[in-house]
Parts: structure tokens; sequence; C-alpha cells
């Protein structure tokens, strides 16, 4: 059973937006990425 956590993501322009964290806890309570947006309908695959 995985375990869902408050957590906050935060953009490097200041803004935060407030959700769940599923999946694995990130080393020191921090975790590090790239936010990804993609508003194709179809084709998923080819881009």
């Amino acid at each position: 059973m995985m375990v869902m956590r408050e957590a906050a993501l935060v953009l490097a322009d200041g803004s935060v937006f407030e959700g769940e964290l599923i999946g694995a806890d990130p080393e020191g309570g921090i975790a590090g990425g790239e936010v990804v947006f993609n508003t194709v309908l179809s084709g998923y695959q080819e881009v």
C-alpha cells in the first residue's frame, strides 16, 4: 500500500502548489526535477 503525504511543488519564480506526494520518500525531504507540460490531443508517443 502506498502512503500519501502532504507536499508542495515550488517553482523557480516562487509559485507554490500544495498537494500530495505519492511514492518513495525523497532523501532529506527535498527532491528536484522538471515540470513537463503537453497540450497535444493525440499522438503522445510521437512527442
